[in-house]
């Protein structure tokens, strides 16, 4: 329990929501407010309602939460249900009672949103049926979490009217940049999401990882399985779903050559770093990362499949057994409550103090409306990782989009190496012709 939380005995019932609870995802206008590079939500009351998931069926209610929600602590949770601030069907039960088939749980709370960067969403093209944007890193696509108005879909609709409803049509994590197509009507929408789900739409993807990554063609087509769905964590596994990317180096810049032209983060001084042009064929969830991670080049940035406190100092380097998933769920599990989720690029002994104060975590401050603890904000490390969804192209050559290059994958100041991609010379455009797809 954070320093200064009375016990839940001590604390009042949570009074009744107010006239302008949120109900539904529908709230006009939204509270953003921009600050100091972020956007922010102003604190209001919300209702999840959640039909019973096939996983919860036959389970208590307190397990359920203990085990799929990692937001608040148990006693919060507990407490809640004791309340009535958690009930299912509409009535309030016990922490105890079973959860069933067709059953909705409903949980009303005071909300308090994480900001996202300021960053606009760029639009890349627009016609009458579809947006094609260029997402920025930090920004999840759907409300979901403890992300809702400060979601693509929420901030889309925020700029054009209340009655439009975006439709993504691919998904990229929360972290990570770039392409998105979002469709303007469900036809439109549809038929995209056919084409993507169908791979007959060419996926390119850059990223910036730790090391000198081999020379010529990779290939890594290893498995990909859901450890802990409340984390989201994801690791090459005999038993998981087929994936298969195929990665190529575009550039290398060796500690010396980053700390002639810039101020680098630790890990990176020591081995240098590299940037990878990636090719997914299959569409695992966190599958460029996974697969980064066992080839033994992480992104240099993530928080998770780079940290050294959750995989040790070889950081999960051709390691696909589950001998010690349950050590590291636990230890992931601390990171942004008890301690800071840091990748290896700020290294142990060589850790930047300035961007450890400035990471989320609980600061063991409490709301005065709720009594929840408060997170400190995000750092300008987390709001995102070296990982663009650059090009987007439909095989048959119908059509194509592409983004710049992020600012992180162009050359260090002071090198002459050309910082846009122009035809002819972009590895991109002359090296992805060569890489043979089965």
């Amino acid at each position: 329990m954070p320093t200064g939380m009375r016990p839940l005995k001590d604390v009042a019932p949570l009074p009744a929501p107010p006239d302008d609870a949120v109900i539904s995802a529908v709230r006009w206008p939204h509270p953003y407010y921009l600050e100091n590079g972020l956007r922010r939500v102003a604190p209001y009351h919300y209702t999840y309602n959640t039909y019973c998931k096939q996983r919860w069926r036959g389970r208590e209610l307190l397990d359920v939460f203990a085990s799929e929600f990692r937001d608040r602590p148990l006693d919060y949770y507990k407490g809640a249900i004791e309340r009535g601030q958690v009930v299912l069907n509409g009535s309030t039960v016990s922490v105890s009672t079973k959860i069933k088939n067709g059953d909705v749980v409903s949980h009303t709370l005071h909300r308090h949103e994480p900001p996202v960067t300021a960053e606009t969403i760029g639009i890349v093209h627009e016609d009458d049926d579809m947006i094609v944007i260029n997402k920025p890193a930090g920004v999840p696509v759907h409300p979901a979490g403890r992300y809702n108005f400060n979601s693509v879909v929420e901030i889309m609709r925020a700029e054009r009217d209340v009655g439009w409803n975006p439709m993504p049509c691919n998904r990229l994590d929360r972290l990570t940049s770039g392409i998105m197509f979002v469709g303007k009507n469900a036809k439109a929408a549809e038929e995209l999401g056919k084409q993507i789900q169908g791979r007959t739409v060419k996926k390119e993807y850059i990223a910036r990882v730790k090391g000198k990554f081999p020379d010529g063609e990779v290939v890594c087509d290893r498995p990909v399985l859901q450890i802990s769905p409340k984390l989201g964590l994801n690791r090459v596994r005999a038993n998981g779903k087929t994936a298969k990317t195929v990665f190529r180096r575009l550039a290398y810049y060796s500690p010396r050559t980053i700390g002639q032209n810039q101020r680098a983060m630790s890990r990176e001084d020591i081995e240098g770093y590299s940037i990878v042009h990636c090719l997914p064929l299959t569409g695992r969830t966190h599958q460029l990362r996974v697969h980064l991670q066992f080839l033994g080049h992480p992104i240099s940035n993530d928080p998770i499949y780079c940290n050294q406190k959750v995989f040790g100092p070889n950081l999960g380097y051709n390691d696909d057994s589950d001998a010690e998933d349950e050590d590291i769920i636990a230890r992931l599990s601390r990171m942004g409550k008890d301690e800071v989720a840091e990748a290896v690029a700020y290294h142990d002994e060589m850790v930047d103090d300035y961007n450890k104060k400035k990471a989320e975590k609980m600061t063991g401050e409490l709301c005065d409306i709720c009594q929840t603890p408060l997170y400190s904000d995000p750092g300008l490390h987390e709001l995102g990782i070296f990982l663009h969804a650059r090009k987007y192209a439909c095989e048959e050559g119908k059509w194509s989009y592409e983004t710049p290059l992020p600012i992180w994958a162009l050359p260090p100041p002071g090198l002459k190496d050309p910082s846009e991609a122009i035809p002819g010379t972009d590895p991109l455009v002359t090296g992805v012709a060569e890489i043979a797809i089965e």
